[in-house]
């Protein structure tokens, strides 16, 4: 996508901003809960996430002014990520298990998108629900709409290369992006509490252990789902598929 000068300085502005909080400082570090991490790590968590939300920002007004009919696709894609991310799970590790919901998004609109899908929902469960928090949105945001999707779309865009099936293809992007996103939290807890005896390694282990049971089948679950809403999708919304070049993607 070409940039627009003014989009082209917003972005480089959001770099620097971003790098100034997360660069000075270390950070030790699915949903964390409120007030799980320390303000250090909120701070720089939620740096991380500027670029990426500048660019979902113009990603998304671009997509809008394309096709007006991309905004039904925007909705179910934000509706699912809210509901499926809402079932949730308990962890006795100050978190939950739960499905992402962002990968049907990351496949169909890419990072960036699915970065403002993302924290449009976490801001609302928090706020709605008491499901994660708004002094660990960055953190959560960085796991769940930017770390997750990033790794979806990787999977999906190797598997076309490969030329796996499509609907396997989807199955396995978006489980495995789930999976990941938890890897990614399991760190963040990890350094910001780390174990006494082996630091932060040993830690991510205990939350990996602890996460595994319920989020390696709720990863098939969702990949399952997610590739059941792609089917009925090309059934019925082909037109609004081919606006975005997703039925090209054979």
């Amino acid at each position: 996508m070409e940039l627009r000068k003014c989009e082209r300085m917003a972005l480089c502005v959001s770099v620097v901003f971003a790098a100034f909080f997360v660069l000075p400082q270390t950070v030790s570090a699915m949903h964390i809960m409120e007030a799980y991490l320390p303000l250090g790590h909120c701070v720089a968590w939620g740096a991380v996430c500027i670029p990426f939300l500048v660019w979902g920002a113009m990603r998304l007004k671009r997509t809008v002014e394309e096709s007006k009919r991309t905004l039904i696709l925007l909705a179910m894609s934000g509706a699912f990520i809210f509901v499926i991310s809402s079932l949730k799970i308990p962890s006795v590790t100050g978190s939950c298990s739960h499905m992402t919901g962002t990968g049907l998004s990351a496949i169909l609109f890419g990072v960036g998108i699915t970065s403002i899908l993302g924290i449009i929902v976490l801001i609302f469960q928090a706020i709605l629900l008491a499901h994660g928090g708004l002094t660990t949105l960055g953190a959560n945001t960085f796991s769940m709409a930017i770390i997750g999707p990033i790794f979806t779309v990787i999977l999906f865009k190797t598997g076309k290369k490969l030329k796996i099936n499509r609907t396997a293809n989807v199955f396995i992007a978006a489980a495995l992006g789930d999976l990941l996103t938890y890897c990614v939290t399991s760190f963040q807890l990890a350094m910001a509490h780390p174990s006494e005896i082996g630091g932060v390694t040993a830690s991510v282990v205990k939350f990996l252990a602890v996460f595994a049971p319920t989020q390696m089948p709720l990863a098939v679950v969702e990949g399952l789902l997610t590739a059941l809403i792609v089917i009925g999708m090309e059934q019925f919304a082909a037109k609004e598929l081919s606006d975005i070049r997703f039925m090209e993607a054979r």
